[in-house]
């Protein structure tokens, strides 16, 4: 049996590779929407396609502003088409109004690709962040890029089109940014659902999941610590210190600086889901470090990723409520509600971890058996917390 799997395999392999290996699409007289354009990828990719000869409807949140007024100017020259128009996807009536735009536009070879690019972050714990960012994330990230699609979907259907959804490599863990990952595991969903639901139609789902492209993109700020202090509820201000929030700031914000500046990747990948002969449903564009953590999320249990993820924050530390400034560039504490003047330490509940070095400050992005390794030098009392914490995990 094992033997005719993997000769069946072999063979799924060899016609993949042939496949891909055909011409590409002729991009002339194709029509593509691409949302999210005023910046980063999408900005990116709305010029490539100008300039490969598709016509590019170019979706901007502001269309009058800076981005989408440079986007004219550098597709003024070009074998394409570009037109920029106003795209708010959390609104019904302009996705209505960008496909109507489409429908009149429409070129010979009719509408071939979807790309849904559009999307926002933040940073912040679980309890910091509102429910009204919680709807509004959800809105954008997740049920902007489902309206647009179903808005399309008979022109991709009837023009056997390719669909492209952002996600990315925090889909399968987080830190820190809870919400935006949310989000992007939730769009995986819906891609895996679709993907098989199209095949029918000769309809293409593809996925671009890049790594860590804060620099290039922008998509997410430095995020600063006095701001984050002031919008936290007086519950969450009883349980957490300043000093933990400028931690915690800092350690995140050391995360965005280590990120690639180079945009033409994902661009690349985003190309290759809308013209290859055989496009791949999923693009994994990240460092070989992003790709360990997701090679361990999928193939091993909760509680070694949780292992992994609890070290690289545990040097962050939860200290005791203050009366006086806990940081010069901070306002002073509120303290808490208890009486008492002397407040009781509390500090965060992690899973013990195994005496790894790293730089601080820096993501230990560490091989699940180094993990093992240093969890068995430590003793038989690692082992036996490490398999409690497995069996509460689940």
């Amino acid at each position: 049996m094992w033997a005719a799997v993997s000769l069946l395999l072999l063979l799924l392999l060899l016609a993949r590779l042939w496949r891909r290996g055909a011409l590409p699409l002729e991009p002339a007289g194709r029509a593509v929407l691409i949302t999210g354009c005023d910046s980063g990828f999408g900005h990116l990719l709305a010029l490539r396609l100008h300039r490969l000869g598709f016509t590019v409807f170019a979706g901007c949140l502001c269309p009058s502003g800076e981005g989408a007024r440079r986007l004219q100017r550098e597709a003024a020259v070009g074998p394409g088409h570009l037109r920029v128009l106003r795209l708010d996807v959390t609104r019904d009536r302009d996705v209505l109004a960008a496909k109507e735009m489409v429908l009149s536009h429409l070129p010979e070879q009719g509408f071939w690709g979807l790309v849904n690019n559009a999307g926002i972050s933040t940073f912040g714990e679980t309890g910091w962040l509102s429910m009204e960012k919680y709807e509004k994330f959800a809105d954008v990230n997740l049920l902007g890029s489902i309206r647009t699609t179903l808005a399309f979907l008979p022109l991709l259907r009837k023009y056997k089109g390719r669909i492209v959804f952002m996600s990315s490599v925090i889909a399968y863990f987080t830190l820190g940014n809870g919400i935006y990952s949310m989000t992007k595991a939730a769009i995986e969903k819906f891609c895996d659902a679709l993907r098989l639901e199209m095949k029918k139609f000769g309809v293409q789902v593809c996925i671009i999941q890049p790594g860590n492209y804060a620099r290039s993109t922008q998509i997410q700020p430095p995020v600063s610590a006095e701001e984050i202090w002031n919008e936290l509820s007086e519950e969450e201000k009883a349980v957490y210190n300043k000093e933990y929030v400028q931690e915690r700031a800092n350690f995140f914000n050391s995360i965005l600086s280590e990120g690639s500046p180079n945009s033409s990747e994902v661009v690349d990948a985003m190309v290759d889901a809308l013209m290859s002969p055989a496009p791949k449903a999923r693009y994994m564009v990240a460092k070989l470090k992003e790709k360990a953590l997701v090679f361990v999320c999928t193939l091993f249990p909760t509680v070694v990723m949780d292992s992994v993820l609890s070290y690289a924050l545990s040097k962050v530390k939860l200290g005791p409520h203050c009366t006086e400034p806990c940081s010069r560039s901070l306002p002073p504490c509120r303290g808490s509600s208890l009486p008492s003047a002397r407040k009781p330490a509390t500090r965060l509940r992690t899973l013990p971890h195994p005496p790894f070095r790293g730089r601080k400050g820096a993501l230990p992005y560490l091989a699940p058996l180094t993990v093992l390794k240093a969890a068995a030098a430590e003793g038989n009392g690692w082992e036996q917390r490490l398999k409690a914490a497995a069996e509460g995990s689940g």
